[in-house]
């Protein structure tokens, strides 16, 4: 019963293949290949317009690099107080920046344009004394596993722009809010008003595939600086593109979301319907927030359920935890069995 992480599935069969065919043969080293000038037209034909493509080995050099493509040294980049730039990247995204990092509060890790507003009004245009903004950052879906919906994410979009910032997107797990949404990528980041996307693939069926979707083209060359830089330049780039295209291939990847999603979602209904834990709330993409007390917890630990005490600070009161409760998350994957799910809820009663 495995719901630590999706990071703890391995790769989905269809992109298992791929990795292993692309090892035979001899390709361009660093990207100059013919395959990874194919996956960058699947992406601009994926996305809906001409976009720039930059392959790393994880999502945190996804994030710390398209910001610094967008942000100088005396910056801010602004996103909420959860988010994963904030709390679990080890000042990746300050040391590639060299800016300041301001968190934001907001339910269920989402920041509110009213929330925006203010604290750009605290930081000043032009005073030498303050540090400048220079891009907002989302997580979609986020870290509490809500998802922005395009009209919001275009209202985020429209106070950043109007300070002439730019907006990054977070999408480590941006399929599973596309899925849940059900609207085209191109409706969910660049019609939306997202500059930059970190697409992450590593969570839903590749082994380590992650990059980086520039749809504001005057930072292509110096974010190919910062790659390599970075340390981020695959040699053999071939590792990532045939991850790439065999996930995006005949829709693989969205089957993956939503088989992941829809094991959430069982989760959610067999704890709602048990008697030893109730829902934080509904999930709306693979995340699953439940409240239990400690000896239920070790229950299901000494059963072999893996999953992680989660934090309740910055919750807002009508979400936090009753008194013997703590609060767990759990994560259903691209690989997770309807019965180790059905299993899981039978320990609760």
């Amino acid at each position: 019963m495995i719901f630590a992480s999706d990071n703890w599935a391995g790769a989905s069969p269809k992109v298992a293949e791929a990795l292993r065919d692309c090892c035979a043969g001899t390709r361009s080293a660093y990207g100059g290949d013919d395959d990874t000038k194919r996956l960058e037209g699947i992406l601009s034909d994926l996305f809906e317009r001409e976009v720039a493509f930059f392959a790393v080995t994880t999502g945190t050099a996804a994030n710390a690099l398209a910001l610094a493509a967008f942000t100088p040294r005396w910056g801010a980049v602004l996103s909420h107080a959860q988010a994963h730039i904030q709390v679990d990247e080890c000042g990746a995204p300050e040391f590639f920046t060299g800016a300041k990092l301001i968190g934001l509060p907001g339910a269920r890790a989402k920041i509110a344009p009213p929330t925006l507003v203010d604290a750009l009004a605290e930081l000043p245009a032009g005073v030498v004394h303050h540090v400048q903004p220079s891009i907002v950052s989302i997580t979609n879906a986020t870290e509490l596993g809500t998802v922005y919906r395009p009209d919001e994410i275009r209202a985020i979009a429209d106070v950043a722009h109007g300070r002439g910032l730019a907006l990054h997107m977070d999408g480590a797990r941006f399929s599973n809010a596309l899925v849940r949404i059900g609207c085209t990528p191109a409706d969910l980041t660049w019609k939306a008003g997202v500059d930059v996307l970190s697409f992450g693939a590593t969570k839903n069926g590749c082994l380590m595939a992650e990059g980086v979707v520039l749809f504001d083209l005057s930072k292509k060359d110096a974010l190919g600086y910062l790659r390599k830089r970075g340390a981020q330049l695959l040699s053999k780039h071939r590792i990532a593109t045939a991850q790439y295209e065999a996930w995006l291939d005949g829709g693989h990847w969205l089957a993956l979301a939503s088989h992941a999603n829809a094991m959430a979602d069982r989760l959610a209904t067999g704890i709602a319907a048990s008697s030893g834990a109730r829902i934080a709330w509904t999930p709306e993409a693979n995340e699953v927030f439940a409240f239990i007390t400690p000896e239920t917890d070790a229950r299901l630990k000494a059963a072999g359920a893996h999953y992680y005490e989660w934090s309740t600070v910055g919750l807002a009161p009508e979400d936090g935890p009753r008194d013997g409760e703590i609060m767990i998350r759990l994560i259903a994957s691209f690989a997770t069995d309807p019965a180790d799910v059905d299993r899981f809820v039978s320990l609760l009663g």
